[in-house]
């Protein structure tokens, strides 16, 4: 299966994974401030373990980090800079 997350193709072996299945591969032990987009919809952290992705698929993870001033941002992380 051929995803593309956050702008960067990655392949993966099985033909269908879940959203926690993909985030357990792609982010073990990361998955705290984090939301997941599928083909720019987000989806939320309880359907995690019910939502399949498939093949060619884009995928978008955010991750919450603290700015200047107490306020929080988000901001777009590679998966391979997580």
């Amino acid at each position: 299966m051929e995803l593309i997350i956050n702008q960067e193709k990655k392949i993966f072996e099985n033909d269908a994974l879940t959203v926690q299945q993909l985030l357990d591969i792609e982010l073990p032990n990361k998955q705290k401030g984090i939301a997941i987009a599928i083909d720019q919809q987000v989806i939320p952290r309880s359907q995690w373990e019910n939502t399949t992705v498939h093949s060619n698929q884009k995928i978008i993870i955010i991750k919450a980090t603290q700015g200047g001033n107490f306020c929080f941002r988000f901001q777009v992380f590679l998966v391979y800079k997580l």
